[in-house]
């Protein structure tokens, strides 16, 4: 039994390494961990609930403590989340504000 797969030279571990590895580690090295102001990590979809009062710059609104923000997506910035909320377009909240449900 041969095995088909294409083996590639990782140049920052000096190995040679079959290429669906490597593509999964490069990925892995990608990927932004978001940790909402308690440490739990978020996702895409998750709910989030505002820990303080947070007055919305461009929308003449503030957003209370204890405000439920349903299916948040992750931006690729550690600390940025975008959210819809009825009302206001385009809402990115800093993760330091926000605790997972």
């Amino acid at each position: 039994m041969t095995n088909d797969e294409d083996y590639v030279y990782d140049e920052d571990s000096g190995e040679w390494m079959a290429a669906s590895e490597l593509a999964a580690k490069r990925s892995a090295e990608n990927t932004v961990e978001v940790r909402d102001a308690v440490g739990n990590l978020l996702a895409d979809g998750d709910q989030v609930t505002l820990i303080k009062d947070l007055e919305v710059k461009g929308a003449g609104q503030t957003l209370k403590q204890g405000t439920l923000i349903k299916s948040i997506r992750l931006t690729g910035d550690a600390q940025e989340i975008d959210c819809r909320y009825p009302g206001i377009k385009g809402l990115v909240l800093r993760a330091e504000f926000v605790r997972k449900r």
